[in-house]
């Protein structure tokens, strides 16, 4: 969910789990013994390939010349001190017939990052998938299973290791848009829980599949994080759901909620938050500022309330920014927020500017200045938004700053 899609606001959403999160979290193994990513701040390329309002089929990839590209985008993220990205595998150009895998338009781009030392989380379904499916049909779980298995051995034989993977990108917000509010794939509305449960067994499907295929990958879960604030006391029940509802998605798969649909404990590893400027509102209003101290929620505590839901997983800020100026101030808050999580014990392993290239909007021709890059490339560069990028520079000084302070301390 990027800026400019607009805020996160459920709608025919059933009554989640109401206990206690810290009493049903359950203890989670962690074998992770050396850092998770190679860099704390991260760069998404926006890899949307759903089909928009008026049923035209997006290629964010393409859009914005990444395909082109990317070996140039991977090497200039490593010039702003990033060595980490997200990306996309474009699923209706890999699988061409049911079973049929043509990775033409994927291995290029391993092998730029490969050469680029740009580790890579690779999201296998990020709204679309091929158009003889039925999103809603046992098929698609299968059909889904199995592709993700094949690329996993595909990323061994390239690379060496196994991959990182995020199955099904933001299965919470997908259900909103694509199955209440015909605002994207599968234009359906009413259906949301429908299409939520599928999308939980594609991912608890897909994650099984990856790890039988590639044991050692690593799979997230990532989803947008919310707090609404009620206008009146009427609306604080019903608001109360809402913001309980943000954890369906993670819930179910850690087979919290709904077990049948095969989630389990195991199944739920690498959990991606994923928070823009307009990630708190007023219920049926205007977005929360920041200066609104009595409504809005602090973004640590948000932080810090799905760590503790999830806990002892690894966890990560997967994405975030704003459009315009405020840029740079946007990314300053995000991580002072984050860096007060972490000194409250949580373990976050980064954040994830996304999208870091600046690109046309989903359903009109408006181009929305979001990244630390600019759309048009010169030369088979991209511009870089200054002011963005030398913040970039004192936030990396001073997250580098944090961490040492403990080392210098024990020596002293």
């Amino acid at each position: 969910m990027i800026a400019c899609v607009g805020a996160f606001r459920l709608r025919g959403v059933t009554a989640p789990n109401l206990t206690d999160p810290l009493s049903t979290a359950t203890e989670f193994r962690v074998t992770t013994s050396s850092p998770l990513f190679r860099s704390f701040f991260m760069a998404g390329f926006e890899c949307s390939t759903h089909r928009n309002m008026s049923r035209r089929r997006l290629d964010m990839i393409a859009a914005t010349h990444h395909d082109m590209l990317a070996y140039e985008d991977y090497s200039q993220l490593a010039e702003h001190g990033i060595r980490t990205a997200r990306d996309g595998v474009r699923w209706h150009l890999v699988e061409t017939s049911p079973g049929t895998y043509d990775w033409s338009s994927v291995v290029p781009m391993i092998r730029a990052a490969e050469r680029a030392g740009c580790q890579v989380i690779w999201d296998l379904c990020h709204y679309g998938w091929p158009d003889d499916l039925d999103v809603f049909a046992p098929a698609f779980v299968d059909r889904f299973a199995r592709y993700a298995a094949a690329f996993a051995r595909l990323h061994r034989e390239e690379t060496g290791r196994a991959p990182i993977v995020c199955p099904v990108n933001e299965i919470s917000f997908l259900a909103f848009a694509g199955g209440d509010m015909e605002r994207c794939s599968p234009h359906a509305t009413g259906r949301g829980m429908d299409l939520k449960r599928n999308l939980v067994r594609a991912a608890v499907a897909g994650t099984r599949a990856v790890r039988d295929a590639v044991p050692g990958t690593r799979c997230a879960a990532i989803d947008p994080v919310i707090n609404i604030v009620p206008r009146h006391d009427g609306e604080a029940e019903a608001v109360r759901l809402h913001n309980l509802s943000q954890w369906q998605a993670w819930d179910m798969l850690a087979g919290r909620e709904e077990p049948a649909l095969g989630g389990t404990e195991d199944t739920l590893d690498i959990v991606g938050i994923n928070y823009y400027w307009n990630n708190q509102w007023l219920h049926h209003a205007e977005p929360l500022s920041v200066f609104d101290s009595a409504r809005f929620k602090p973004f640590r505590e948000i932080i810090k309330g799905a760590a503790e839901r999830y806990a002892a997983r690894d966890l990560f800020i997967a994405e975030t920014s704003i459009e315009g100026w405020p840029r740079p101030a946007w990314l300053r808050y995000v991580t002072e927020e984050a860096l007060a999580a972490m000194e409250m014990g949580v373990r976050l392993h980064g954040i994830c500017l996304y999208p870091v290239i600046s690109h046309i909007g989903w359903d009109e021709d408006r181009y929305c200045p979001n990244g630390l890059f600019e759309l048009q490339p010169k030369g088979g560069r991209r511009e870089v938004y200054r002011p963005l990028a030398e913040e970039l520079v004192r936030l990396n000084a001073l997250v580098h700053d944090r961490a040492a302070a403990p080392m210098r301390s024990a020596a002293r």
